[in-house]
């Protein structure tokens, strides 16, 4: 069985998907999980939520790394990790607020050239910052595959929107490197695989890897009223692409009023950004819970 290297960029601890998205990683019989890394406020408590749930499936070994609780250039709009607050007595490791996860990033991905799949289902603080300041980098990834965008319908998508700067570096709207395959999975189809919280209940009951989890998004129904498995579907796809059809083309990243950080698509073969147009919802959520109650 052929493994891939992922190195998660997560900020877990606003919505529940990144907890979601996690879990499934650490169940993904093929991922290779080389470290996580957490982004925007309260980094810190992002981190000890990563460490509960690989912690509680003994997976304490993965490393974990704060990374930027500040945007590059504009006001953060997500400064709390309100789930952190259903820590309670998980057993965790504590963090110092203090900026590991850049050197991580870079150590990591140049120790493994062409090997690592750069997951980022966060604000692209991290990202951005990683490629502005080793521009020869991205070449050296397998992959870029991040939850972003809105690709076919005009409007914002949080990720992107909460650091548009980081979001146009990401994309290469800069003169950095490209890695290989830069895929994205936006709402056009992340939309499409939404359970109640009810339904969230009845699911995740008895699955171990979900045991923190059922806690921090008992947090997350105090907000919401169901679960929209962005993340989920993206990690999915790092191992099953089917799930989504797909188109080529260029994103560009409005740097301008009143369209700050919006993500703008132009449909082009050989364009060096692949993006998700389509989902099969159902074989998604199959997909999902059967590799979640793997052994």
């Amino acid at each position: 069985m052929q493994t891939k290297k992922v190195i998660l960029d997560t900020d877990i601890g606003s919505d529940i998907d990144d907890a979601l998205a996690l879990a499934y990683l650490l169940k993904e019989p093929r991922c290779e999980l080389l470290g996580v890394t957490t982004v925007t406020g309260e980094a810190d408590k992002r981190a000890e939520m990563c460490s509960a749930i690989c912690q509680n499936i003994g997976r304490g070994d993965i490393p974990i790394h704060v990374g930027c609780d500040q945007a590059m250039l504009v006001d953060l709009l997500q400064k709390q990790a309100q789930q952190a607050a259903a820590l309670g007595n998980w057993p965790r490791k504590n963090f110092a607020n203090n900026n590991t996860a850049i050197e991580f990033l870079r150590d990591t991905i140049r120790a493994n050239p062409g090997e690592i799949t750069l997951f980022a289902i966060g604000p692209m603080t991290n990202i951005g910052l990683l490629f502005a300041t080793d521009p020869a980098l991205p070449a050296l990834l397998k992959e870029v595959v991040l939850m972003c965008g809105k690709f076919y319908e005009a409007g914002g998508e949080w990720n992107a929107l909460n650091d548009p700067h980081a979001t146009a570096v990401t994309y290469g709207n800069t003169t950095h490197a490209k890695p290989p395959r830069h895929i994205s999975y936006g709402l056009d189809v992340t939309t499409k695989c939404v359970l109640s919280a009810d339904e969230c209940r009845a699911r995740f009951k008895d699955i171990p890897v979900l045991a923190p989890v059922v806690d921090f998004a008992e947090v997350w129904f105090q907000r919401a009223p169901h679960v929209t498995f962005h993340d989920p579907l993206a990690a999915a796809c790092i191992f099953h692409p089917e799930i989504c059809n797909h188109e080529t083309g260029e994103v560009k990243i409005s740097l301008a009023q009143p369209t700050l950080g919006w993500t703008v698509f132009h449909k082009k073969d050989a364009g060096p950004h692949t993006v998700a147009k389509t989902v099969d919802a159902p074989c998604f959520f199959e997909t999902y819970f059967n590799t979640l109650k793997n052994p």
